[in-house]
This record gives C-alpha cells, structure tokens and sequence, in this order.
C-alpha cells in the first residue's frame, strides 16, 4: 500500500469505530434516555434512510465533478455536527434535524471514500483494497461497539452526550487525517453544451446494461441479508425461536468475528475465482444460512440446538460478506467509464440505501409472526441471488468478470514478457 491508500484505510477504521460508539444505542438513547418515546426513535431510523437517499443522487454528481477528497471533507464535517447535536438534543424537533444531518454525512462519506480507493489501486490491486477496507469496518464497529457499551448509562444522559461527543472526534480527526492524502488525480467529466454533467452520467448509467443488473442484484443482497440483520431475523429469533436478548448479541458477535478471520482467508479463493460465481455461490451459503434458522425457529429441537443454529445462520452469514466485500466495490469500479467511478459509487451506494430502508419495513413484521413464510421467502430471495449472479456474469468481459485473467495475459511468449513483444513488433 502507498501513504495515501494508508491513510485512506486508517480512515475507514476510524469513521466506523465512532459509528460504533452510537448506532447500537440511538433507540434507547431516543426513546428512553431522552423520553421521546417509541414513535420519535423510529422516526430517527427513518430519517437516516431518508436523507441518505435524498443526498446521494447530488454526491455522485458532485464526485464527479469536485474529486472525492472535497466532498468527503464535507460530509466529515457535516457528520461531526449532527453528530455532537443528536448528544446535545433534548426535543424531537432538534433530534431528528440532528439525526439528517448526521445521516447525509454518513451516506455521503461510502461512495467518496469507496472512489479514493479506487484511484488509489489499479484492477490487480482493487479487490484486496476493498477486503481490507471491510475488514477495518467491521473491527472499529466490533471494538466502537464493545467500548461503548462500558461506557454508556441509561439513567445519565451525559454518558450519552459522551458517547455521541466521542463519535464527533472521531470525523474531525478523519478530516485532518484526509486532508492529508495526496492521492491520483482522476479524470474529470466536464459538461457538455446544454447538458449538465450529473444528467449525462446518469444517463449513461443506465444505458450499462451489466451496471442496472448489478444493480438489480445488489438490491436483493442487501434486502435479504444487511435489511433482515437488525429487523426481520432478530425478531424471528426471539419469537419463533426463544432465542434470548444475550443469545442475539452471541449471534451478531459471531457475525463479526467470522468476518474478521475468514476475510483474508476467503480472499485468495475469491481473487481466482469468476466474479460472478463467487456471488452465485454467495447466494446458496445464505440459502443454507436461511435453512438453518428454519431448523431453529420451526425444527421443534432443545433450546440449546435452536441457539446454535440461530448463532450459526449469523456466522454463515458473515461468510458470504467476507466473499462478497472484494468482489462487488471493485466490480463496480470496473464497470464504471473513466471519470465517473463516483457516479457509480453512489448509485450502488443508493440502492443499498434503498434496500436497507425497505428490508426492516417488510421483514420486521413477518419475522415476527408469519415464521414459515418469512423463512421460506427468503430463502427464495437468497437462490435468487445465484441465479442474478449467473445472468450477470454473461453481462461482463472476461477480465471484468476475473480480472486474475489480466495478469496471466502480462507473460509470455516465446520466454520474452508480453511488454517486450508488443515493443518489438512497433
């Protein structure tokens, strides 16, 4: 790794170990700490989903044409404001600007950081940045989460404004951090006569046919996986399963943990491999992950089997993440034409968001009492995710698809490297 691709890695570390700090807390925080009840803490939830979808269409555009070093700096800077405000907040009014504010920076932050990484890597180098880059997301939350949780007390609510205080420090020291990287400069997209720049780039995203299926296919991973964590699984456990409050944290913990070990693990056999293959094979692990939470809530065993298996559908889970992080941000920068990698960014960026909005919104309700068919749909969903994946790859070139292909093109012919040939023959 360069410095600038250091500091970029350090960033995300940082950015994700404040996010630990706050995001397993906000509920109580709002509806408990602050007495604004149930109702305003799930308006908090939505406003995130709301704003992030509101500014990601405008940040793939203003990446576009600013570079993504200026916008993440405002998105920093914006995320630090909201994010001491909602510890400061005291009423609904102020909690839920604070909660916009806090939600836009956050959004807008994945795509610009996802572009810095990919003008800061080449096709070779791309899928190994993108691994670390979850792997450092994953450890900041694990250990923001854990720390958090030593230092929050839900009968003071200073211990709160610490915690919301701390997550605010962690953005301004990522934005001294940024200010810092010298990074590539990309090319920019400069706007034609009587067209702007976002409207043509948006315009000829959606005329990538491989990109809107990626697209379609990332809505569906997401839905299925990330939208049911925190929402539709949990409330499978608990109520079709008796899985206890500590039995759910053991369960997200092992989520975690597998990403930490498997991801560098997994990467070798993931860099080999079709990428497309690798997110068909992603789909029939979540398939069994969605199988075994069946067994738990509906197979009738002891509560101690159940436990294991609601445990194991969370680490299986975490298998297929760890296969999928260096697979789909590089397959997205691929995709993308020079210049518009943070156009691209941010519509995938958006789709997730889309995603994660509406995953909570149907699978909360049918986790918690229709058990049989919210297993089986899902399971559904995750095969589909490998028939996606097997269309998808007939989109893509032979080295969009396994980019290991350029590499074995490098060498050889006659003993003399593929460089010295082609010089030869000019």
């Amino acid at each position: 790794m360069g410095a600038a691709m250091r500091r970029i890695h350090v960033g995300n570390a940082l950015s994700a170990f404040g996010l630990g700090f706050t995001v397993p807390y906000l509920y109580v925080y709002v509806a408990q700490v602050r007495g604004l009840g149930s109702v305003t803490a799930g308006l908090v939830l939505a406003v995130f989903a709301v704003a992030a979808l509101i500014v990601l269409p405008f940040a793939g555009r203003a990446i576009v044409r600013r570079g993504p070093l200026p916008v993440l700096l405002v998105a920093l800077v914006t995320a630090a404001l909201g994010a001491m405000s909602l510890g400061l907040s005291a009423s609904a009014g102020t909690v839920l600007l604070s909660a916009a504010a806090l939600g836009a920076g956050q959004a807008v932050m994945q795509p610009a950081l996802a572009t810095m990484i990919v003008d800061c890597s080449t096709t070779e180098t791309r899928s190994r940045a993108f691994a670390m880059q979850f792997f450092l997301q994953n450890l900041g939350l694990g250990v923001g989460g854990l720390i958090g949780g030593h230092l929050v007390d839900i009968s003071s609510a200073s211990s709160f404004t610490l915690l919301f205080a701390i997550e605010a420090a962690m953005f301004l020291v990522l934005v001294a951090v940024m200010a810092s990287v010298r990074a590539p400069r990309a090319p920019r997209i400069e706007e034609a006569p009587g067209q702007s720049a976002g409207g043509g780039s948006w315009k000829q995203l959606l005329g990538n046919r491989a990109m809107v299926q990626l697209c379609v296919l990332g809505f569906v991973l997401f839905f299925a996986c990330y939208g049911q964590f925190e929402s539709g699984l949990s409330a499978y456990g608990v109520e079709a399963a008796g899985i206890s409050t500590s039995a759910l944290g053991t369960a997200l913990a092992a989520n975690t943990l597998m990403i930490v070990v498997a991801q560098f693990a997994v990467l070798k056999f993931v860099e080999r491999r079709k990428r497309s293959r690798v997110i068909a094979s992603v789909g029939l692990i979540w398939a069994v992950a969605w199988a075994v939470a069946g067994y738990a809530g509906l197979g009738h065993g002891s509560q101690t089997m159940a436990t294991a298996a609601f445990i194991s559908t969370y680490a299986l889970f975490g298998l297929g993440e760890a296969m999928l992080s260096p697979t789909l941000a590089p397959l997205v920068a691929d995709l993308a034409p020079t210049g518009l990698a943070g156009q691209y960014n941010s519509a995938f960026a958006l789709v997730k968001q889309l995603a994660l909005a509406i995953g909570p919104a149907v699978g909360g309700p049918l986790g918690a009492s229709l058990h049989g068919p919210y297993i089986v749909a899902f399971l559904l969903f995750s095969l589909g995710i490998t028939v996606l994946a097997v269309r998808l790859g007939r989109q893509l070139t032979d080295v969009q698809n396994q980019p290991s292909l350029a590499r074995s093109r490098v060498v050889t012919q006659g003993g003399a490297p593929a460089d010295a040939v082609v010089a030869a023959e000019a």
